[in-house]
């Protein structure tokens, strides 16, 4: 796999993007992530983030599947791993390359919006034990998942936090993990007032 992580949504874009490009028509999560890169897990929590985000949360199952690699790379965070391990069942998911172009560029100018105000600051919040915190968030982000798939399109704002603390976590932008907290806090009560 590719030690090129990406240091921000744009660069992650642009690995997915070329990656679809060599591919034949339906490119398998395994190739997606090998672009991406398996030395750092913000690349995958900003890449799950960003498609749950967008239309391919749609697709049934989906979020369901991103979800189960949320969950498989949090628990490796916490154990302490240096690169995260997939199932070669999860690896060998697919989608339509064209479908995935088509979402990749209509990703690409909120990225660039995005990626323009990230910086260091705030940093006790994505290093140490902030670091575990936000591996624990995102556990608990992935296992709420599955039952969002009854609501069409809920699963976006888990999928916002998830990039958001990737992306966090790239930049050493603390501030971006206080707003990350702030979504996945409107998640929660959203989803309270959802079951009573």
């Amino acid at each position: 796999m590719s030690d090129d992580a990406a240091r921000n949504l744009e660069q992650l874009l642009e690995q997915i993007e070329t990656a679809a490009r060599r591919e034949h028509s339906r490119v398998t999560t395994g190739e997606i992530l090998r672009a991406v890169g398996s030395r750092s897990f913000a690349p995958v929590l900003m890449l799950t983030g960003a498609l749950v985000t967008s239309p391919l949360s749609g697709i049934p199952l989906f979020p369901t599947t991103m979800a189960i690699i949320v969950l498989l790379v949090s628990l490796q965070m916490l154990v302490g791993h240096r690169h995260f391990w997939l199932p070669r069942w999860l690896l060998a998911r697919n989608l339509g390359r064209d479908t995935l172009l088509r979402v990749l560029q209509r990703l690409y100018t909120p990225a660039s919006l995005v990626d323009r105000v990230l910086k260091p600051r705030m940093t006790y919040l994505v290093k140490g034990p902030s670091h575990l915190l936000i591996a624990l968030i995102c556990l608990g982000i992935a296992l709420t998942m599955p039952a969002m798939e009854l609501i069409p399109f809920s699963s976006s704002i888990a999928g916002a936090a998830l990039c958001a603390y990737g992306l966090a976590l790239v930049s050493r932008d603390g501030l971006l993990a206080l707003i990350a907290h702030c979504l996945v806090a409107m998640m929660v009560l959203g989803l309270v007032a959802l079951s009573a």
